[in-house]
């Protein structure tokens, strides 16, 4: 279980890297809310199943759950909440400002 959670925890860390990498580089906004979607949903899902693992007492664990399930409720909903509110502020995904309206 030890080397479970540890390839676990890397594997986590090494996708919330990629993804900050992503934002730092990527061109467009679009891009870059999908790398941001990235470091929410699978490095941090994948860091707290590492943390998971770890810990034998019930109360860390049930708060370990409680965060997870909380991530993994707020943290796709809040970037497709940011893509859509993009798409209809017309933004245009070759540019990092919104369009003039006319």
């Amino acid at each position: 279980m030890f080397i479970v959670s540890w390839i676990l925890l890397v594997l986590g860390s090494a996708f919330c890297l990629i993804g900050t990498l992503g934002l730092m580089r990527l061109p467009d906004f679009y891009s870059r809310v999908h790398a941001a979607s990235i470091i929410d949903s699978l490095g941090t899902i994948l860091v707290l199943l590492g943390l998971l693992t770890q810990t034998q007492d019930l109360l860390v664990i049930a708060k370990l759950i409680l965060i997870l399930l909380f991530m993994m409720l707020t943290g796709p909903t809040a970037v497709h909440a940011l893509a859509h509110t993009a798409v209809l502020n017309e933004n245009d995904p070759e540019s990092e400002s919104p369009r003039k309206q006319a």
